[in-house]
């Protein structure tokens, strides 16, 4: 019997990955990953990516291990790479999950052309529930508002069950690879010392993530998924959703089997990266360009200063350092901060969106590009479904409101751990402010003037 590639990609898992269960069902099995960073450009996996991919990977290697399979690991152009390999294996197919990034489309129809034609690529998809291109809007256009997506996700029932992990899977023999380390996934310098201690990479520690959220956290999710401060409000999935360790199917199935109050608002989120992905499909350039065209020549007034400040959290406003802080040091941020810290970027500072996303890309280990810059143009305003352009989030008001207790900011500003919590979101009006903490880098009524000045000169000249 003829054996067959399984390309493992966004889909580190063993569980309810149909291109694994198409290859064990074809036939003995060479299992393998390639990291490919020129294919990927400017968008190869982020430095705190790329810590969570070698862990990933080494826990995926060891589930397979337990099956009867190696996991080769290779290195390079994938296009040169994998047709040579499928010749000298004599491979009737490669399996893997579908990619939905501009790169990644441009990768996969180069390999499938370059393949011999006794073995294709069969592609499976994977990490999301529904196909961009199949879902149609009553016009049959692609939809650009998230509220009638969501809607028509919602309307279309429930997904096929999720499959369970395979016991044994027939082993080809395999051909060699490399070791982990030789991907040199791991940072030069261990910037990332704290990670292990917040995260548990790989298919099981999202599995503990699911049972611990499941219950108690969805039970309350409406409230509790704005309070930053709050151990246990959000699920902390997305790093696991973004490596596919989870698949999108498992998390549906999992939300309604808890039948928690918080269920139906928790999908909602697991279909804003699926509109994410929608966007991403029918508009490939919005990593880079804005999609409502006019903000082209939005005034931006790009500063390295001000961009260093934000980027370490020296802003001077307490719940933007807290997490540009906590980012740094865990590789996440809570949801309802990162959108005020991008607020506060693109909007009091007047930075480019490009700018923040290219930090959070480099620093998030959920980092996903059709997440991140769907999300930071909505920010800016000027996405498929953006905010408004005259909303923009006061940090002290939305500290305050959200971090009210102040835990948030104590945990990660503990040189204001001391301050009272009236003055905690607002220390510079402290009697005694504290020392070593910086003064606010721009006034909130002018950075909000400007702003607003920003896209009223904007909008008056389109």
């Amino acid at each position: 019997m003829a054996t067959t590639l399984l390309w493992f990609r966004q889909d580190l898992r063993l569980a309810d990955n149909p291109a694994l269960i198409a290859a064990a069902e074809a036939g003995p099995v060479v299992a393998l990953y390639v990291l490919d960073d020129a294919a990927a450009g400017q968008w190869r996996h982020g430095a705190a990516q790329r810590w969570w991919l070698h862990h990933s990977l080494a826990a995926l290697a060891d589930g397979l291990r337990a099956r009867g399979v190696a996991l080769v690991l290779l290195r390079g152009d994938a296009v040169a790479l994998l047709p040579d390999l499928a010749a000298r294996l004599g491979a009737s197919a490669i399996h893997a999950g579908r990619l939905y990034e501009p790169w990644a489309r441009a990768r996969d129809a180069a390999l499938a052309q370059a393949l011999p034609g006794h073995c294709p690529l069969v592609l499976h998809r994977s990490s999301l529930l529904h196909e961009p291109h199949r879902l149609r809007t009553g016009q049959g256009g692609a939809y650009g508002v998230y509220t009638p997506f969501s809607r028509a996700v919602f309307a279309l029932g429930e997904p096929a069950p999720a499959r369970p992990a395979p016991g044994r899977i027939a082993a080809a023999p395999p051909p060699p690879g490399l070791a982990l380390e030789a991907l040199e996934l791991l940072p030069g310098r261990d910037w990332a010392a704290a990670f292990p201690s917040h995260w548990q990479p790989g298919e099981a520690g999202a599995a503990r993530r699911m049972a611990d959220f499941g219950g108690p956290g969805l039970a309350g999710y409406d409230a509790a998924r704005n309070l930053p401060g709050l151990a246990g409000g959000t699920s902390g999935l997305s790093p696991h959703l973004r490596f596919g360790e989870v698949s999108p199917r498992q998390l549906w199935h999992a939300a309604r089997a808890a039948g928690a109050e918080g269920a139906h608002t928790w999908l909602k989120e697991i279909l804003w990266r699926e509109f994410s992905y929608h966007l991403l499909w029918h508009r490939p350039e919005m990593p880079l360009a804005p999609l409502q065209a006019a903000f082209e020549k939005f005034p931006w007034q790009p500063d390295a200063r001000l961009l260093r400040a934000w980027q370490r959290g020296e802003t001077g406003y307490p719940i933007i350092d807290a997490g540009m802080r906590q980012l740094w040091a865990t590789g996440w941020m809570h949801n309802r901060v990162r959108m005020v810290v991008a607020s506060f970027l693109v909007k009091h500072l007047l930075q480019p969106w490009q700018d923040g996303q290219a930090w959070f890309w480099d620093t998030l280990v959920d980092g996903d590009l059709a997440s991140n810059s769907a999300s930071w143009q909505w920010v800016a305003g000027c996405g498929a479904d953006a905010a408004p352009y005259f909303r923009v989030f006061n940090p002290v008001l939305q500290g305050a409101k959200f971090d009210a207790g102040g835990s948030y900011v104590r945990a990660w500003l503990p040189e204001l751990a001391g301050l009272p919590t009236k003055f905690l979101h607002q220390p510079w009006a402290a009697p005694n402010p504290p020392r070593g903490y910086p003064l606010p880098i721009i006034e909130l009524a002018q950075g909000r003037a400007r702003a607003l000045a920003a896209y009223a000169a904007l909008k008056a000249a389109a």
